[in-house]
């Protein structure tokens, strides 16, 4: 059986000017092929670029490119990839405090908590409302999501193109 065809999107959010090349031969190795980002200064953190690329492979390639992107200092991105008939999505989160965060995705982009992580939260909480919230934030990654909400803004204003082959 072959492996579904799945695309998503790296959202770069900020990255030092050196490393901007360095990032775009991660993601043409994760991809098979090269690829040339339309870099952006970031108006958040002076001195840093952003940028967006689309991409499309098969089924795990988001995985293989949020693998191949992290690691470096001063790095926050997103890479997300939209589910198939086949295969869930996901969304990885990265900041240079916090680390990589994974979420299972549904086919509309909401994070996906299974039944065992929302157990396990009431576990831990043992009926202390607080600590459930705290748990299910941690879960569905709310301290990446409020980290990263300014560098997403910068972005607002640029330009999407998508791309899709026919036939």
């Amino acid at each position: 059986m072959a492996t579904p065809q799945a695309r998503g999107v790296i959202f770069i959010h900020s990255a030092p000017r050196a490393l901007c090349p360095h990032l775009e031969w991660a993601a043409g190795r994760a991809l098979g092929r090269a690829v040339s980002f339309d870099w952006e200064d970031q108006p958040v953190l002076d001195g840093s670029r952003r940028a967006e690329f689309y991409w499309e492979g098969p089924a795990g390639t988001g995985a293989a490119l949020a693998t191949a992107i992290r690691g470096w200092e001063h790095l926050r991105f997103e890479v997300s990839e939209d589910p198939t008939p086949r295969s869930d999505g996901g969304r990885w989160m990265h900041t240079p405090s916090l680390g990589i965060h994974y979420a299972q995705t549904d086919a509309s982009g909401n994070v996906v908590i299974g039944e065992d992580r929302i157990r396990y939260a009431m576990e831990i909480a043992a009926g202390d409302v607080r600590e459930l919230q705290r748990e299910l934030d941690v879960a569905l990654g709310a301290a990446w999501d409020e980290e990263l909400e300014p560098f997403r803004h910068a972005g607002d204003d640029a330009a999407v193109v998508w791309l899709h082959k026919v036939g």
